[in-house]
């Protein structure tokens, strides 16, 4: 049996797919995914004022992406409207992280073994629970693959070195400020310096807030958190003590004669 001229396996056709879709993710620059005491934080680095890498799906549901923006919007924009249709049919409280992160695996690998061409995206979907241990975080691949992430999730640009730094600083419990510490110190190269704070963009899912759970940061409310966050300032080093003056009346003490700068005894006399 003779190949056709320009034959390709199926394997080597999804090893390409896959490899297409890698390297137009990794052009982007990461997002950071992690808990904190109070609920989720999201974080990524966007200098675009118009174009959003997070957002909000339902009331308790976070959605963040890298990639091309087109293509994770029209899945952000499919998600909403998969949570607005079962919660106004149903309940509210039958939309959940799952269940929305199972509709992103489906469209995402039929998506990938169908099309010619993969979505260039990755994806989180967060959700915030009553309590700690019921908080969701799944990262989704350009293939429709599901990883139940635990406490952190980072998509995107070089996110394997971005992972390795926010391992070392990531611990359950921490306060808001001190999360979004750990995700700039992972988030920054190392000897690099931060993204200025008008190039951020964070928002977080609050436990503690009531109904709508996201809210973005910005303006004076992400000025003090950074300010928090930022290193402590070193103590300035204590003034010099001022040489104590003899009080008024009291005796002066002979300190004996005056000693000449290269170590020899005044007389006054000449030699």
């Amino acid at each position: 049996m003779s190949i056709p001229f320009g034959y390709a396996s199926p394997e080597q056709i999804m090893r390409d797919r896959a490899e297409y879709a890698r390297k137009g993710i990794a052009r982007g620059r990461s997002v950071v995914v992690m808990q904190y005491e109070d609920g989720i934080l999201f974080v990524a680095p966007n200098p675009s004022k118009a174009l959003h890498k997070i957002s909000e799906i339902y009331d308790r549901i976070g959605f963040a992406a890298v990639g091309r923006y087109n293509e994770f919007e029209s899945l952000r924009l499919a998600g909403i409207r998969y949570a607005d249709i079962n919660g106004y049919t149903y309940n509210r409280n039958d939309v959940t992280g799952r269940g929305l992160a199972n509709l992103y695996a489906q469209q995402l690998g039929m998506i990938f073994t169908d099309s010619i061409k993969s979505l260039e995206v990755e994806i989180v979907v967060a959700e915030v629970g009553d309590a700690t241990e019921e908080d969701q975080i799944y990262r989704l691949t350009f293939d429709g693959s599901v990883f139940d992430e635990q406490g952190m999730a980072v998509i995107g640009g070089q996110s394997d070195a971005v992972a390795g730094r926010l391992k070392e600083r990531y611990r359950p419990g921490l306060s808001l400020a001190e999360a979004l510490d750990a995700a700039l110190a992972a988030l920054t190269e190392p000897g690099g310096e931060r993204s200025p704070i008008g190039q951020l963009e964070v928002a977080v899912l609050d436990r503690t807030r009531e109904q709508r759970k996201f809210q973005r940061l910005a303006g004076p409310r992400l000025e003090r958190l950074l300010a928090a966050s930022g290193p402590e300032t070193p103590e300035a080093p204590p003034a010099p003590a001022e040489p104590t003056l003899p009080e008024k009346g009291a005796p002066e003490v002979d300190t004996g004669p005056p000693t000449a700068p290269d170590g020899d005894i005044d007389t006054g006399s000449d030699s």
